[in-house]
């Protein structure tokens, strides 16, 4: 039996470091928890920052707590394209070469040279869920979601395994609108061509050549 994934999505928000954060906000002070999130110890803060770039900004923009060894900000593409910053997509920390931004706060303000990222869709699942589902940590696979008349399959899907998670696939704001019109939206793994869109493409054009496997 395949395992369901319930999908949740990812929208724009920001990682911190506590230097950052009392830059931002003043010295001595800390993120103020707000509300639990579905991964356990994770949780949003009461505080928000605007974000800024070359041709635009957002204002209220989420903090994700607890506080983090390096600063990052995730964001979709058509964000990206409204601050006017190149869109790299990237699995979180994975920060080397990525664009930089503006983070204003009450107090001050930060120039982030890198950190901003387009979160590479993931799941988080625990040891028995991967055991479950036959995946390892970092393996790729395709996900198809069950959402109604607008049902697709995701490619490039990396997956992600911890005791410390609770299964989950997370999506950005770009790609839960391109199928999720229900409230509780979730997906099962396709193993196929080791969840590459090289893999499929490759298929596709055997099948147009005449070559049936």
């Amino acid at each position: 039996m395949s395992l369901t994934i319930p999908i949740e999505t990812s929208a724009r928000h920001i990682h911190i470091t506590q230097k950052d954060f009392e830059t931002l906000f003043g010295e001595g002070t800390r993120p103020t928890f707000a509300k639990e999130l579905s991964q356990p110890g994770q949780y949003a803060c009461k505080e928000r920052l605007t974000v800024a770039g070359p041709k635009g900004r957002f204002e209220k923009v989420v903090i994700l707590g607890p506080c983090r060894s390096e600063t990052q900000v995730e964001i979709s593409v058509t964000d990206a394209r409204r601050l006017g910053i190149k869109s790299v997509i990237r699995q979180s920390g994975d920060l080397e070469g990525t664009p930089g931004c503006t983070l204003i706060g009450p107090k001050g303000k930060i120039e982030l040279e890198k950190g901003v990222i387009v979160a590479k869709r993931h799941i988080h699942m625990t040891p028995v869920d991967a055991i479950r589902a036959h995946v390892k940590d970092n393996d790729i696979v395709f996900v198809i979601t069950t959402s109604y008349e607008r049902s697709l399959i995701f490619s490039d899907v990396v997956v992600r395994v911890s005791p410390s998670y609770s299964l989950a696939m997370h999506v950005d704001t770009d790609e839960a609108n391109a199928f999720a019109n229900e409230d509780n939206p979730t997906g099962v793994i396709l193993k196929l061509f080791n969840g590459h869109t090289y893999s499929l493409q490759s298929w596709a054009d055997e099948l147009q050549s005449g070559i049936h496997r």
